[in-house]
């Protein structure tokens, strides 16, 4: 089966959709904090098992693999067919896009990353000098924004994807209409 737009388009959106589930079902499943355990001079936090951290990094990588495929699939040759990259970046719509895309990759990245590490570091740091602590967990909601910017990131290499389509098109139009002068003057 041939590499078409329409395909990468489909495996963009379902790599973002994946991050996003993911993300939001990690946030769901975080524990609201843990139980402190008093000992001598120390707190010991026992958080409940749960799937925040694993499903953290999963959101991440399906963020980033999503991210990948985008910006493969905007340069990629289609039916043998290549397009500068300084013709793209010609279209001043593609390149707002385009970048927009890259953006809101990078926020979702931390937003979803932040989260992440700062949970396992609860997690695995979970003896306390101060008897006063509260055994905290992640900021709640970080997450979730996290993984409604994947999804927006995904959809953002969508338009951006469709926009490059619109300017290959464009591109090879051109193309055979300078040939087609070319052929009429010479003749």
């Amino acid at each position: 089966m041939a590499v078409s737009i329409k395909l990468m388009s489909i495996i963009v959106i379902t790599l973002g959709l994946a991050s996003f589930v993911l993300g939001i079902i990690a946030e769901n499943k975080k524990p609201a904090s843990g139980t402190p355990i008093v000992g001598k001079g120390v707190v010991i936090c026992n958080y409940p098992s749960d799937p925040t951290v694993v499903l953290g990094i999963f959101s991440i990588v399906f963020l980033l693999a999503s991210s990948a495929m985008g910006y493969c699939s905007v340069f990629h040759s289609y039916k043998g067919k290549s397009v500068p990259k300084s013709v793209m970046f010609q279209n001043t719509t593609f390149t707002t896009f385009f970048y927009i895309a890259w953006f809101t990759a990078g926020l979702a990245a931390a937003l979803l990353l932040w989260p992440t590490i700062t949970e396992q570091m609860h997690l695995s740091r979970n003896v306390h000098h101060n008897l006063e602590t509260t055994c905290p967990t992640a900021k709640t909601g970080v997450l979730g924004g996290g993984a409604f910017l994947a999804f927006d990131s995904a959809l953002f290499w969508l338009v951006t994807l469709m926009l490059a389509s619109n300017t290959r098109k464009d591109y090879f139009e051109d193309i055979k209409d300078e040939a087609a002068k070319l052929t009429v003057t010479a003749a």
